[in-house]
């Protein structure tokens, strides 16, 4: 029963509380960097290692935080980890990527994913559990940011990992600027609530039938 509940402490950020497209949360740079895969990957990963980062340091220090300051508090535990990935990507990165993701590695102290993750979970939960729920909310947001980037990437560029699927396909360029953003992001949204509504209707059925 434990173990079911790590699981579920990581699985509930990647389905049942996925940042995007249930929550509908992290939209600005979801929207700005998304133009290609690369992006979206990277930053998701940066994001992700803040999440798990602060969520941690937050969870055993949140005795000592008073609740009057906690924002400020949270704040600085999350600068700094932002700093250290701003530093090592642009050490590390390729300077075409680091150009492309540009102000928003900065903001992320700002995300409100990861505000959102200290102030409601791990400032109230131990150590182990926050770290999961910070990696499991980071993976989602993550894959989200890939199913955006690659549709758009492909569809925009005709390219994924900017490698070009086909030589006779003509991209429809507007889905890699400003306008595809809102398409990709609406329809996917949509689908989602869709399916979302779905699953009500039958477990409501199946209620329904079993009185």
């Amino acid at each position: 029963m434990a173990e079911q509940g790590k699981l579920r402490e990581f699985t509930k950020g990647i389905f049942e509380y996925n940042p995007m497209f249930v929550l509908v949360l992290g939209i600005c740079p979801s929207l700005a960097v998304t133009t290609s895969v690369k992006n979206g990957m990277a930053m998701g990963g940066a994001a992700t290692f803040v999440l798990i980062c602060s969520n941690f340091i937050i969870s055993i220090v949140r005795s000592y935080i008073p609740r009057e300051i906690r924002i400020p508090c949270f704040i600085v535990i999350i600068a700094a980890f932002v700093t250290m990935v701003e530093l090592v990507m642009k050490a590390y990165l390729p300077e075409e990527l680091n150009a492309s993701l540009g102000i928003f590695i900065p903001l992320i102290v700002v995300n409100c994913i990861i505000m959102y993750r200290a102030e409601s979970f791990a400032y109230k939960n131990k150590p182990l559990d926050s770290v999961l729920d910070g990696a499991g909310l980071g993976l989602g947001w993550t894959l989200s940011l890939c199913l955006i980037s690659g549709i758009r990437e492909l569809l925009g560029a005709g390219t994924i990992f900017g490698l070009k699927i086909s030589e006779s396909y003509e991209p429809a360029s507007v889905m890699i600027m400003a306008p595809g953003a809102f398409i990709v992001l609406g329809l996917l949204l949509g689908f989602f609530n869709w399916q979302k509504l779905r699953k009500s209707e039958k477990a409501m059925k199946a209620h329904i039938q079993n009185d």
